[in-house]
């Protein structure tokens, strides 16, 4: 199975922004439990996704300016980037169907 890939404040730009394929940010914490709940997901959906969207994830402990610089107030918050352009933000738990509904519809525009 594809695991995201950890990215840093500092990779975020090289890494996120100047992606080839639009890109899915978990921002999460390793005591924060929804975080816990939601990783299996975002795994099977890198899977399933796999040369379609590249997918990430930020430890908003070790590193806090990205999440500053995008509002992130909690977590789990997933962030869909497009063109180094944010064209989608999910907050909080959310099933497996909502989550490639909204990749879908990035992917499509």
């Amino acid at each position: 199975m594809a695991e995201p890939r950890d990215v840093t404040d500092a990779t975020f730009e090289s890494e996120v922004l100047k992606s080839d394929l639009p890109a899915l940010v978990d921002f999460w914490a390793p005591w924060c439990g929804p975080c816990r709940m939601i990783a299996p997901i975002v795994a099977e959906l890198s899977a399933e996704y796999a040369g379609k969207v590249n997918f990430f994830k930020l430890n908003t402990d070790e590193n806090p300016s990205t999440p500053a610089k995008y509002g992130i107030r909690s977590i789990p918050s997933l962030l869909i980037f497009k063109n180094g352009q944010l064209k989608g933000t999910i907050v909080g738990f959310r099933p497996k169907s909502d989550l490639k509904k909204r990749l879908d519809e990035v992917l499509a525009s």
